[in-house]
């Protein structure tokens, strides 16, 4: 099956990341058939250009077969750049496409995988962030009946009852990460429709939630809801073991990565940016100069026992932060 996959193009980290994206894409997957598309955003919701300028990054991308689509900002923009995943779907061709966030690197042949996109999913590879429950209420139930009764959903639908009511993980929550569909118009769609209805017109339950930056999270599940999706393995077209897992690795930021991915993870990446042509591009971010190729990567993994890490990413962040080893 031929799909495509779309990034986000942006000037700043982004740019970097994305051709870090695009290298260990050509590396982990030389059978990958689709288009690789960059999308950038544009218009008057950002105060300068936002897209990846001529230069460097931008000719590496090229040179790996990145097509660049530009798409009109019409509700985020620079206030809430998260954004740019929802509204950049309206821009993609029609066809199976699969969304990565830009840190993100893949370890494996994507042609092999079998992905039924009519049954979209997403990312797993989050924490309890999104909604906090006030002492006096309501509660999680509560916030994500609510939510999903305006989209037309059954909360019941959704559950995951491993989990007993009110635990964060018995209701459908996702990191936007990664996702994926059949049809990227309906998506936008269905994804742009929660978003604003939780930003702008929430019911009463969900209005003193804070939402910068967690708002497409609160709306992603909303979205693969009514798409027929649910979570990977669970109601969603892909194994629970597959993104975040054996093909790819949503790193965040460079320690963060050293500190917690598999060896496999290390070992493509490794291989992916070593061809000089890569490495003189890469080289020109500095977290990626420091951890990639000079040594810190190394220092990083040697605190951590990859089988035994703390729960919380915060303790893991501390840690690196003590040994100077934290770099955005």
């Amino acid at each position: 099956m031929s799909f495509n996959i779309l990034i986000i193009g942006q000037k700043g980290r982004l740019q970097h990341e994305a051709a870090l994206f695009a290298a260990t894409l050509r590396h982990g997957s030389p059978r990958f058939s689709g288009r690789l598309i960059v999308a950038e955003p544009t218009g008057p919701l950002w105060p300068e250009d936002p897209r990846i300028p001529t230069g460097p990054q931008r000719s590496l991308l090229e040179e790996l077969g990145a097509e660049f689509i530009p798409f009109e900002n019409r509700h985020f923009g620079a206030a809430y750049p998260h954004g740019n995943k929802i509204e950049a779907l309206a821009a993609l061709p029609a066809g199976p496409f699969l969304f990565f966030d830009t840190d993100t690197v893949i370890t494996g042949e994507l042609a092999e995988l079998e992905i039924d996109f009519a049954r979209p999913s997403a990312s797993m590879k989050r924490e309890n962030t999104w909604p906090r429950v006030d002492i006096y209420g309501p509660d999680l139930r509560e916030i994500w009946r609510d939510l999903h009764i305006r989209r037309g959903g059954r909360l019941e639908d959704t559950e995951d009852r491993d989990w007993p009511v009110n635990h964060w993980r018995r209701y459908l929550y996702f990191n936007a990460g990664w996702f994926f569909g059949a049809d990227p118009r309906a998506f936008h769609a269905a994804f742009l429709d929660a978003a604003l209805m939780i930003r702008d017109d929430p019911p009463p339950s969900a209005v003193a939630q804070e939402l910068d930056p967690w708002l497409d999270q609160a709306a992603l599940p909303l979205a693969i809801h009514e798409l027929g999706g649910g979570r990977p393995g669970k109601g969603g077209g892909v194994a629970t073991d597959v993104f975040d897992g054996s093909h790819s690795f949503h790193y965040r930021y460079m320690p963060l990565l050293y500190a917690t991915a598999p060896d496999h993870v290390i070992e493509s990446l490794q291989s992916a940016t070593a061809p000089n042509r890569i490495k003189k591009v890469l080289k020109r971010h500095e977290p990626f100069l420091r951890f990639l190729y000079q040594g810190k990567g190394e220092r990083a993994r040697a605190l951590f026992d990859r089988e035994n890490l703390p729960k919380r990413e915060q303790a893991i962040r501390n840690r690196l932060r003590r040994e100077n080893l934290w770099q955005r």
